[in-house]
């Protein structure tokens, strides 16, 4: 979330995003995630509260994001199911979606070396 705010609130600035099973600001409920918070929170004492707490509809807003965006998904994430990274590939107007078999919501700590090509070559693409 902190990066499309941030591409949102300085267009021109932002060029390029990359999305890694995120809420990407819409009801995370609609498409079918399961509720994290509360057992995250549990878990993660030290972490400020705005991180679970924080909710904030963006999707009128997503379609203004003409950057390209590479949207990562893995295909076995309860927290952030593909049904939401399709939703926002349908929302970004310059956005590729990449699902990962196998890929829980942790997905990119381990699939690093399949998931760094794709960003090299996103971040050449031009705006």
């Amino acid at each position: 979330m902190v990066a499309v705010l941030a591409a949102l609130q300085n267009p021109g600035r932002v060029t390029h995003l990359v999305l890694a099973a995120t809420s990407g600001g819409m009801d995370m409920a609609r498409l079918g995630a399961a509720d994290w918070r509360a057992e995250f929170a549990r878990n993660n004492p030290d972490l400020p509260d705005w991180f679970g707490t924080w909710q904030q509809d963006l999707t009128a807003q997503l379609r203004t994001l003409d950057i390209p965006t590479l949207l990562l998904w893995g295909d076995a994430d309860p927290v952030s199911p593909v049904a939401v990274g399709e939703r926002l590939r349908s929302l970004l107007p310059k956005s590729t979606l990449h699902v990962f078999a196998g890929g829980d919501h942790g997905f990119a700590e381990v699939m690093g070396d399949a998931i760094a090509p794709l960003i090299d070559q996103h971040l050449v693409t031009e705006n």
